[in-house]
């Protein structure tokens, strides 16, 4: 009898100690697993939606004209000295010496000359010098008829040059012609640039945009929208960090930003990049830009 209840204790100590391993090795697997099972959100670029301004384009060119220009007929033997011309000059100022007689620079510009000429009209002993006053640049454009509506005086409009390919140019409509061409479909208007630093060249080839329909509206970076089949969406992030998936109507894109017709609101949060690693009702780490 008493060797059974002996062997009977040390069976129940044998699973004691087996059940507390067991019991032990389970708490303590739990406590790890809930501790190191705690991921931080993830950082997230975000930004606020603003007002910004929006407008349609009409893409076209035109040649650069001067605000004024003038030619002198220079006979070769009617000279001082050599010709040296400078680069810029001043009303007033003698543009060049003869020996018939100074000439004096009528207006403010850009000299240049285009040397002996074989023209048929002169002979190849005349100098022809040019002055061009580029502090205002002119051009002509034609916008297609289907646009002739939009077209307004003062409407404003950017400019680029080939060689000026990271900067753009301010100007505005300065002439808008009061028919149509029958033969190109074309209305024709005059641009006006101001060439302050005279950068821009009579003759040189300008990209124009006319900028037409102007408004202000809410706004958010292109790479804030997700498009689903024919659906557009943002995530928006409330005041606990919370991420919910937010249908839009969207509108124009300039400057990579995209016009918002109705979604949002100004002031809301909104995803502005880093959009894969965002999840609906996910919690995120906002990083402003």
């Amino acid at each position: 009898m008493k060797r059974s209840t002996k062997t009977i204790s040390i069976i129940l100590i044998f699973f004691f100690i087996i059940a507390t391993v067991v019991i032990g090795r389970t708490m303590i697997g739990n406590h790890f697993k809930k501790k190191f099972s705690k991921i931080p959100p993830p950082g997230i670029i975000v930004t606020k939606v603003i007002n910004k301004e929006f407008s349609e384009k009409i893409e076209t060119f035109g040649t650069a004209i001067s605000k004024r220009s003038e030619t002198f007929k220079i006979k070769k033997d009617d000279l001082y000295e050599d010709l040296k011309l400078k680069n810029f000059i001043k009303k007033g100022e003698i543009l060049i010496k003869l020996k018939s007689g100074d000439i004096i620079a009528p207006f403010s510009g850009v000299l240049g000359y285009t040397g002996l000429t074989e023209d048929i009209l002169v002979s190849n002993n005349i100098f022809i010098i040019t002055l061009d006053d580029n502090s205002t640049i002119y051009s002509d454009i034609k916008i297609p008829e289907n646009y002739s509506a939009s077209i307004k005086k003062d409407l404003p409009v950017e400019v680029r040059l080939s060689s000026f390919r990271n900067k753009i140019f301010q100007g505005k409509i300065d002439f808008v012609s009061s028919r149509i061409n029958a033969d190109t479909r074309s209305l024709l208007c005059r641009i006006k640039i101001k060439n302050a630093d005279l950068e821009l060249i009579s003759g040189s080839l300008l990209e124009v945009s006319v900028k037409f329909n102007l408004r202000n509206s809410l706004s958010v970076p292109d790479t804030s929208v997700m498009v689903e089949g024919d659906k557009s969406y943002v995530y928006k992030v409330n005041e606990e960090n919370i991420t919910n998936k937010t249908e839009i109507e969207t509108g124009l894109r300039n400057n990579k930003s995209i016009e918002i017709i109705t979604g949002l609101n100004e002031g809301d949060i909104v995803v502005a990049e880093g959009l894969k690693k965002v999840r609906p009702n996910g919690k995120i780490k906002p990083i402003n830009k």
